[in-house]
């Protein structure tokens, strides 16, 4: 019999504040549909058969923690400083560190909790990889006909993942790739706390991307694997009163 799957932790990222939402809301608070975003995002955590949520906090980060105390399986982490994606995971350190301990190799999932679209069926799919070929890192892709202004997923001739390029740094021919990222990641708890004490802030905005643990782990000689499990309405993150608009016409067209 093969041993059980370690259980899996997830982390979400729900610190920002939504200024272009003309909200004093944090942004995950603001309603999709007439319930806050990021309820969608624990209901789909939850039915891919994640228990064990840690949350992190920064603006306002009472009233989320009001929205969801009484979450079973939710614990939160401070992000005081906004310092971007992957200062936001080392804030979730301690947590990552301790589910590690307990379950050597288990699955950590990283979503952002503006993306209410996420759908059960794609968290089991990578996390169904994830347990089949053990990477490092495992990316949630998605193909979308029109991928402008999102980092494309880059491959070698044989089709394994070799980078994320940012739209604007991307050559004509990556331009044309429709394979994107998600900010959606599965990673091996130990290997990802190994990439964020390797993250440095040389890059225009001077803060720590989560997009670059990828790329440290696949220079260490570490397996990172993409795959194009995500469906292209995943992603519709949220950002401005647009697309709250879109996000909730489709929500209404799938009968959410």
């Amino acid at each position: 019999m093969p041993e059980p799957a370690a259980p899996p932790l997830a982390v979400v990222l729900a610190a920002g504040k939504g200024t272009r939402m003309k909200s004093d809301l944090p942004k995950v608070l603001v309603p999709v549909g007439g319930r806050p975003m990021i309820r969608y995002v624990i209901d789909g955590l939850r039915a891919a058969g994640i228990e064990k949520v840690v949350v992190v906090v920064g603006y306002q980060a009472d009233l989320v923690r009001s929205e969801l105390k009484d979450e079973p399986g939710v614990e939160f982490a401070l992000q005081a400083e906004q310092l971007g994606t992957g200062h936001a995971v080392m804030m979730c350190r301690e947590a990552i560190a301790a589910h590690e301990a307990a379950h050597p190799g288990a699955p950590v999932v990283i979503v952002t909790g503006d993306s209410p679209m996420l759908q059960e069926s794609s968290v089991r799919a990578l996390l169904d990889d994830y347990n089949a070929s053990s990477p490092a890192c495992l990316l949630g892709t998605a193909h979308r006909d029109d991928p402008t202004g999102l980092g494309r997923i880059v491959r070698d001739a044989g089709g394994a993942f070799t980078g994320i390029v940012e739209h604007k740094d991307c050559t004509p021919e990556q331009l044309e790739v429709t394979e994107v990222n998600m900010s959606t990641y599965v990673f091996n708890g130990a290997d990802l706390l190994t990439s964020l004490d390797s993250l440095k802030t040389d890059n225009a905005q001077g803060e720590y991307y989560v997009t670059d643990c990828p790329g440290l782990l696949l220079a260490a000689g570490k397996q990172v694997r993409a795959l194009a499990a995500l469906k292209p309405c995943e992603a519709l993150s949220i950002n401005t009163v647009d697309d709250l608009a879109v996000v909730e016409a489709e929500m209404t067209k799938m009968g959410r």
